[in-house]
Parts: structure tokens; sequence; C-alpha cells
């Protein structure tokens, strides 16, 4: 059984579901979202999060690194991502903490002592754990199940926030386990949906599809972005698609795009490509509100 990477677990959600929940971020998913804002949940490795631009210089992090990764250029620590093993070592020398190690293993013991602590706002707000990303469902599949049959056995509440890219075999086994899927829905268009997120649509719509015949409790999610998705035929490509094969979700969330990430992507090292996208109207979600109970579905919500 391999242990999964966790970037994070945040306590008190609201937004992953019903009542107050604990959030558990896996690090990896197949998709490469541009807009994502967890990108350190992409890669299924361990990486560092360095903070450059807060960066004084000190060079206390220079001899803490075991693989000679870090030298200093123009008054600040530059890490040779190639030789960076992510050991942390630096970490505990960063005088202003501007190096974290993105991604810890947890064992299965010690991932449900920590979703046990919060028991009492589970059975209190009718809450639960939702376990996200990344993408849940591309984990250990032995692992997943043990750490789920254990929460049943507590009768803690488990939602799983995924894109639906997974083998059906992951959801067969996984199915009988989770009480909602918080689904995303991006683009109906295959050669769109492989251009903006690395992959065709195909097995996501396919894994839909089969969890609705299975009276799933599905939420559908759906980012709105400028430059994506935002126009009212694609919307409406995405309403016809639930409606024709009755899928009948119990919320529909249309998620309009933020920037809030933008500063992760400088952390990795990475480029965020904020130009390419925009933040959808008020008057543009309205519209998409109403086309999705025009087509019959009551419970449409903006925002989380």
């Amino acid at each position: 059984m391999k242990e999964p990477l966790i970037t994070d677990i945040q306590k008190y959600c609201i937004h992953d579901g019903h009542g107050i929940r604990t959030t558990v971020f896996f690090k990896g998913c197949p998709l490469s979202c541009g807009w994502c804002h967890n990108p350190e949940t992409q890669s299924f490795s361990r990486q560092l999060l360095f903070d450059e631009d807060k960066c004084r210089g000190c060079g206390a992090c220079i001899p803490a690194c075991q693989s000679n990764a870090i030298t200093l250029s123009k008054n600040k620590a530059v890490t040779n991502q190639q030789l960076c093993t992510v050991c942390g070592t630096c970490q505990e020398e960063c005088l202003g903490n501007l190096r974290i190690p993105s991604g810890n293993y947890y064992t299965v013991e010690e991932l449900q002592k920590e979703l046990e602590k919060d028991l009492v706002f589970y059975t209190t707000s009718g809450g639960g754990v939702t376990l996200s990303g990344g993408e849940v469902l591309l984990q250990d599949t032995e692992y997943l199940e043990q750490l789920l049959s254990y929460l049943a056995t507590k009768k803690i509440s488990v939602n799983i926030d995924t894109c639906g890219h997974a083998p059906r075999e992951v959801l067969q086994r996984l199915f009988p386990y989770v009480d909602t899927f918080l689904y995303d829905v991006k683009l109906m268009d295959p050669v769109l949906h492989k251009k903006f997120t690395g992959v065709d649509n195909r097995l996501l719509l396919d894994n839909l599809i089969w969890l609705n015949k299975q009276h799933a409790r599905l939420w559908i999610r759906i980012p709105v972005i400028v430059g994506v998705n935002s126009t009212l035929a694609q919307m409406e490509q995405i309403a016809f698609f639930l409606k024709s094969n009755e899928i009948h979700p119990e919320q529909i969330n249309l998620l309009p795009y933020h920037n809030t990430g933008r500063n992760k992507y400088n952390r990795l090292s990475r480029t965020y490509h904020d130009s390419d996208f925009e933040t959808p109207t008020n008057d543009e979600l309205e519209r998409f509100f109403l086309l999705f109970q025009e087509y019959g579905f009551a419970n449409v919500k903006i925002g989380g």
C-alpha cells in the first residue's frame, strides 16, 4: 500500500459539501488546467515552494542544503530544481520561513486520527470529510478503501471532489463509501478540453454517466472562465448534456474564475498565464444561472 502525498488538511470548510467539513488535499492530478488555483497539487512528486520575492539573501539556507542545490545570485537564494531533493533541511534554516516543502506522506492511521479530531463538528453540523486534490481517485486504491471503510465505521460522511479522470474500477470500489461526488465539468468539446486541461473529456463524461446510473448524489461544479468556456453556447452544451443523460444533480455550482493561486506559481518557479483568463461579469453569470434553470435545474448557485 502506497502512502499518498498530502499538501494540506483544511479545517472548518463550508463549501465542500453540507455542514462543517475537513478537506484533505491529495497531491497529483492527470489534468494540467492553466487556471488551477492549487498548482502544487498537480505533480505527484514533492516540490519546494519558495517565496523568492521576499528573500533577503542572507544565505543561511546554502550550507544547510545537502545536495548543494542553492546558490546566491543578485542577493537572492536560487535553487537548482534538478539537484534539489526537497529534503526540507533548508526550511529549518530559512530565517523568513520562505522555503516550504509541498506534500507530506501520511499513513492511513495518521490520517484517520487527524480526521477524527473534528468528529464533534461533523455530528453537530451534519458535515464530514471531503477528499480533494489534485485527484483523489488516482491515489493508491487500497489506501483509500481502508481510509473510507474506517470512516464509515465512525459514521463520518465522506465527499469526493473529482475531475472524473480515473479508472472505472476505482469508482466501483469506492462508490459504496461516498456520500456525494463533487464533480467538475468544464467543457463539452473534447478538442478544447484537451487544449485547456491536457486530456480529452471522454473518460470524465463516461464516468459521470455511470455514477448517475448508480444513483450517486452529485454536485456539478463548473468553473466559469472567460477565454475558456464562458459563452452561452458552451454553457448550453453542458446543460443539454446533463439533461439528455437524465443527470439530475443535487446542486450545480457556477464557479467564477479567480487568480488567488497566482503567488503559488511564482513559488513553484512556474509562469502563471493570467492574461489568458478573465473573471466573468455578474451579468454573464446571471445569464448562465437562468440558462440552467430554464433546462429544469432548480438548485443552481453562483459560487461555492
